[in-house]
């Protein structure tokens, strides 16, 4: 199987199972890479967890983010990616996928931002150097943020029919009984970070308020950034041939203005590369029409 064919199918994942597949990728690659090379894992990664020292975040603000991103072990990835694909599937089938990925990631940095506080605030704590890493902050905030915005939603686990709002709260409570007595306190906290942002984040949003719409916008923003020359090219392809259409008073359903819009539709949800080679003629062609 060629490249192009396994970035077209990644690109056809639905957005819970791509962050699978790259929380796993990232998984192997650093363990395969600390074997390989003879390093600790903890050593390949140190630039992208999430230290505590505030002078050390000055100069890997990224770490913010990246840290959601790596695991400590094969079960740590496991019980992680096992949650978020449960309870992920629940978001899209209310939501877009950006929100999903607004809570996934805004989650992670709320998490993070607590870990940093507590580790700076708190006595206990004092003269303890930690690390963050896990993606348990932001899953916590997509399970949290499901059971609150539709708590009555049942999940069948064997015989049993359990409630969204029932497994929310067991898994908050269980994190908050280990918190005094557990050597992972500062990943417990932020848990709870990742929990907190879930909770209010359905709350605004049963009110009517959109707290994560700036960081939607934010991403927007970036795609169109980076986004290739390739689809500029073609989506100006689009505007072109509506524009002739209106101007020409043409019938807007119009077979071949259709199937243009059916391809450009394509590259808009899973890229360039999931064309066949027929698709990407014809495009080629209108351009040049």
């Amino acid at each position: 199987m060629n490249t192009n064919n396994l970035i077209s199918k990644f690109n056809q994942l639905s957005i819970v199972l791509k962050i699978i597949v790259i929380n796993t990728l990232i998984f192997l690659i650093v363990y395969l890479g600390s074997f390989f090379f003879k390093l600790s894992p903890a050593t390949l990664v140190s630039w992208f967890v999430l230290p505590t020292s505030f002078l050390e975040i000055v100069f890997q603000p990224w770490s913010f983010v990246t840290y959601a991103f790596l695991h400590a072990g094969f079960w740590h990835l496991f019980w992680n990616m096992y949650l978020l694909y449960w309870f992920g599937l629940f978001v899209l089938n209310l939501f877009t996928p950006k929100r999903f990925l607004t809570i996934y990631l805004l989650g992670a940095i709320n998490g993070g931002l607590l870990y940093v506080l507590a580790y700076n605030l708190f006595p206990v704590f004092n003269n303890i150097s930690s690390n963050l890493m896990g993606a348990s902050a932001a899953v916590l905030a997509i399970v949290i943020f499901i059971a609150t915005y539709t708590p009555n939603a049942i999940v069948r686990i064997f015989t049993f029919r359990i409630k969204l709002w029932q497994i929310g709260l067991v898994l908050v409570l269980l994190d908050l009984f280990q918190l005094p007595s557990s050597g992972n306190a500062g990943g417990l906290i932020a848990h709870m970070g990742g929990a907190i942002f879930g909770y209010v984040y359905a709350i605004q949003l049963k009110k009517g308020n959109d707290i994560g719409i700036w960081f939607e916008n934010l991403m927007d923003a970036l795609v169109n950034l980076f986004k290739s020359n390739k689809y500029k090219y073609f989506k100006q392809v689009h505007k072109t041939k509506q524009s002739a259409t209106k101007n020409t008073k043409r019938n807007p359903t119009n077979n071949h203005q259709i199937k243009i819009d059916r391809i450009l539709d394509k590259i808009g949800k899973s890229g360039y590369d999931s064309l066949t080679k027929a698709e990407k003629d014809f495009l080629f062609k209108a351009g040049k029409d």
